[in-house]
């Protein structure tokens, strides 16, 4: 997933608008512009597109995170400059204050399952040796669950292998009623 389509996801999961984008960039130390933004919100195919960089993205985030909890005393922490989905999602945990059980929750509303010990893999140090790293899929369908969460006018979309189809409907035959077909005896 790259920058811009995470932060796309965000502003859509969370519907914020232009303004409430650029505060939540001001509350992290960062000045950007209107047309900053617009220039990251459209498609790569777009010839307007700019790519959001790591440290951008990490400032949204860290301001999300002030937005949502409040800032912290003292020293503000500084963007990173290397994102990876596990950062990403431990920031948006610490936005809003998800525990592992409403995490999985979230997961399994759009047909993603996840164990508690598959998710604390994702947190912990990537030194430690039950690291896990966060792959795209993951972290889209959270991205998604988050959508789903939010704007409950959008509605989760199964995996094609998980749609059940439903039986034919047959009806059994009545105990005096013929069989549709027979076989002739000779």
């Amino acid at each position: 997933m790259t920058n811009n389509d995470i932060l796309r996801r965000l502003r859509y999961a969370f519907d914020i608008n232009d303004l409430n984008m650029i505060t939540l960039f001001n509350l992290a130390g960062l000045e950007v512009t209107r047309a900053q933004i617009s220039d990251w919100l459209k498609k790569e195919d777009d010839p307007a597109y700019i790519n959001c960089k790591d440290v951008e993205l990490a400032t949204f985030l860290n301001g999300f995170i002030n937005d949502k909890r409040g800032k912290k005393d003292g020293v503000q922490p500084q963007a990173e400059k290397k994102l990876t989905n596990n950062l990403i999602f431990r920031k948006l945990r610490i936005a809003l204050n998800l525990k592992d059980d409403v995490i999985i929750k979230i997961l399994s509303q759009v047909g993603y399952s996840l164990s508690k010990h598959e998710l604390s893999a994702f947190f912990r140090n990537p030194e430690h040796r039950q690291y896990r790293e966060c792959k795209d899929q993951i972290l889209r369908n959270f991205l998604h669950g988050l959508q789903v969460t939010h704007r409950p006018d959008t509605t989760p979309k199964k995996p094609i292998l998980e749609q059940k189809i439903a039986p034919a409907k047959t009806t059994p035959p009545q105990k005096n009623e013929k069989p549709a077909f027979q076989w002739k005896q000779d």
